[in-house]
């Protein structure tokens, strides 16, 4: 097979990573792959494990990016794909009018991948306009359902994104000399109760309510130090500031650290004691919970979205009723009293989700 991603940028993401991992997968199974972008940092990588990369500018929410039909629609021509997987909403409109141009006959097929809970509108709705739609979760199942019901429910594929489990390794531990540049960088972080909330500074990943959970368990936890992991770029600083603001009133200076975008992320899971799943909306995945429990640090985490059937299925003692703060600093405080125990994770594997991915492909490829 010959196959054709289409994503907005290389850089960084949980689509992004989705993308090299499916192109890493065609090209061990002997098969072609291609993505289309506006490039970024990850297409070096993309390009030594075997991808061809075409760079088209398909990234602009912008009705100048309509004058890339033509680019694209040539570029289709020209390599013949079998499948083009679109897997963003303005990549997907361009190669909508990209295959207008093309004879019925000639045209790939067309499969997409609903990775977010989009706002629910007829610009979204072109993510359910393929042949086959792959929702990364139940959630994402139950939301083009209930909001696309044009689009016919033999043409959702539920396809779990996964990850690999020797990456994050049951029971697995920094080495020593990660700890002592942690400590010297960090020297508060040294023989404490780590909490964990992994995520970019956003309003959306809940460090309003870590702040809260802060202010009570500092009382008759002194011990407890929470850490965030994540970067604000700069249209975000602005909150990063004002966060800072209120963990300073509320005198949370010595209790809360923020460590910035991280790479060793693995790291930081497995240093932590638990850790946190706080999103104001449902996530349609949970990567980073899934993580976290690969490497066996408990997760305690709102009980919607993807976070929700990770924890139902993994370690359901993390599943806290939304909003329901009560509740979970009484779980916190069975967490922080008695250390908890986290099963080996059989589940949510990178390996399925390329073969079911590569599956389906092959499956459309056999109808025509």
């Amino acid at each position: 097979m010959k196959v054709m991603q289409l994503l907005p940028e290389l850089n960084s993401g949980g689509v992004e990573r989705g993308t090299l991992e499916i192109a890493r997968a065609l090209v061990a199974a002997g098969h072609q792959s291609l993505v289309v972008s506006n490039g970024g940092r990850l297409v070096a990588e993309l390009e030594a494990e075997g991808t061809q990369h075409i760079q088209l500018p398909i990234h602009k929410k912008s009705l100048l990016s309509l004058l890339q039909v033509g680019a694209l629609r040539k570029a289709i021509l020209a390599e013949q794909p079998d499948i083009l997987h679109v897997r963003s909403r303005v990549p997907a409109w361009l190669t909508h009018f990209a295959l207008k141009g093309i004879p019925a006959h000639l045209r790939p097929h067309l499969i997409s991948t609903v990775h977010g809970f989009y706002s629910v509108n007829r610009y979204s709705a072109i993510m359910t306009q393929a042949e086959k739609v792959i929702a990364v979760s139940s959630s994402v199942v139950e939301y083009i359902e209930k909001n696309y019901p044009n689009c016919p429910l033999d043409s959702i594929v539920k396809i779990y994104r996964g990850i690999d489990p020797q990456a994050f390794p049951h029971g697995y531990q920094p080495p020593a000399q990660w700890f002592n540049q942690v400590f010297l960088d960090y020297p508060e972080l040294e023989n404490k109760f780590i909490l964990c909330l992994p995520g970019r500074i956003t309003r959306l990943k809940g460090h309003e309510t870590l702040i809260e959970i802060m202010q009570h368990i500092k009382q008759h936890y002194p011990h407890v130090h929470a850490v965030v992991v994540g970067g604000a770029d700069a249209k975000k600083q602005a909150y990063l500031d004002e966060l800072e603001q209120h963990i300073q009133q509320h005198q949370l200076s010595e209790y809360i650290t923020f460590v910035g975008h991280r790479s060793d992320i693995r790291e930081w899971l497995a240093f932590s004691d638990v850790v946190l799943s706080l999103s104001n909306q449902a996530e349609t995945f949970g990567r980073t919970a899934l993580e976290a429990l690969s490497v066996g640090t408990p997760v305690i985490g709102w009980n919607r979205g993807g976070v929700a059937e990770i924890l139902t299925a993994l370690y359901p003692q993390g599943l806290i009723e939304v909003d329901q703060l009560p509740h979970l600093l009484d779980v916190l405080q069975r967490h922080i009293e008695q250390p908890q125990q986290v099963a080996e994770v059989k589940e949510f594997s990178l390996d399925d989700m390329c073969k079911n991915t590569l599956a389906l492909y092959a499956s459309v490829c056999k109808t025509r």
